[in-house]
């Protein structure tokens, strides 16, 4: 079902057949528009493409600014929205598993430097279909871009000689940002070599599968879902988590907060400022592996 028609139709439903108080419809309305706005951020028009992983990524990113009471009750528009759904018109529930954990934040998931070094090099670049996938992997998470972003780029808003890439993000909000030298050659090789063979029809889209089509959140999904598979991964690696990947990278490496921000395109730096705790977490954790106080004594 289309997300719009979903959401007007559940919203009829609590207020006329549950006669829910104005109150509690406003609070569900308001909770749910932020959820569909987010959703179609991320390319998804249809209820029926939501998923778990997209439900975990959304309530990750409002933990950053919401407390734990206003986190509950998101959850609790999320749950009660899908079992409509699911009830009335047997669509799946994605949020079945959806948790809370009150009182505490929970920080971005991301993957390690090492973790992304070995996602990249398991491509045969020799493959025309793997050079294509490498290249996309790369440009999402070498720019941070949201998986929406980057399946809707155009020709026009890459500049492989400069390196530099000019993202359309939320609310049709520009930013530039820095194409790594490392990540050029590879997507240079796709651009040149992959997407003439694969164009069937004029499009601008940067990024096109071998049917001439634009590509799909869902395959980029699919795509990761099986490389987490076969690289023995523990962690998942979600497109999102990629753009956390980047922005955690960044500040490991000594990048300004500030500039990490335009680069995220946030409209906030507090929503920024998460990625420091992240940070933060890393530093405890090397602390308390390694001090030599927290080792065990070697028997000479």
């Amino acid at each position: 079902m289309k997300l719009d028609d979903a959401f007007k139709k559940y919203i009829a439903e609590i207020t006329v057949n549950e006669g829910k108080s104005a109150r509690t419809v406003s609070s569900y309305k308001s909770d749910l528009n932020q959820y569909i706005s987010f959703l179609k951020e991320e390319g998804i028009k249809d209820t029926k493409k939501i998923t778990g992983d997209l439900i975990e990524d959304f309530m990750i990113e409002e933990s950053m600014e919401k407390k734990g009471t206003s986190l509950s009750r998101m959850a609790a528009s999320i749950r009660s929205f899908h079992q409509y759904l699911a009830y009335l018109y047997d669509e799946k529930d994605p949020s079945l598993n959806l948790e809370v954990h009150r009182g505490v934040k929970r920080l971005p998931v991301f993957a390690t430097v090492e973790m992304v070094n070995q996602l990249m090099d398991s491509f045969d670049d020799s493959n025309p279909e793997q050079l294509f996938q490498h290249a996309l992997l790369e440009m999402i998470y070498s720019c941070g871009m949201r998986v929406s972003e980057a399946v809707s780029l155009t020709v026009n808003r890459v500049d492989l000689e400069s390196g530099f890439v000019r993202i359309l993000g939320k609310g049709n909000k520009e930013r530039i940002v820095p194409l790594p030298s490392g990540s050029v050659p590879v997507i240079e090789r796709y651009f040149h070599l992959v997407r003439p063979v694969y164009l069937k029809k004029n499009t601008q889209l940067f990024f096109i599968n071998r049917f001439g089509r634009k590509v799909t959140r869902e395959y980029v999904e699919k795509l990761l879902r099986d490389k987490c598979v076969e690289l023995d991964f523990k962690e998942h690696i979600t497109p999102h988590k990629l753009r956390h990947s980047y922005a955690t990278h960044l500040l490991q490496g000594g990048a300004d907060l500030r500039a990490i921000q335009e680069m995220l395109g946030h409209s906030d730096i507090k929503t920024t400022e998460i990625y420091t705790h992240v940070a933060n977490r890393q530093m405890f954790d090397s602390y308390a592996k390694f001090h030599p106080g927290n080792q065990e004594d070697d028997d000479f």
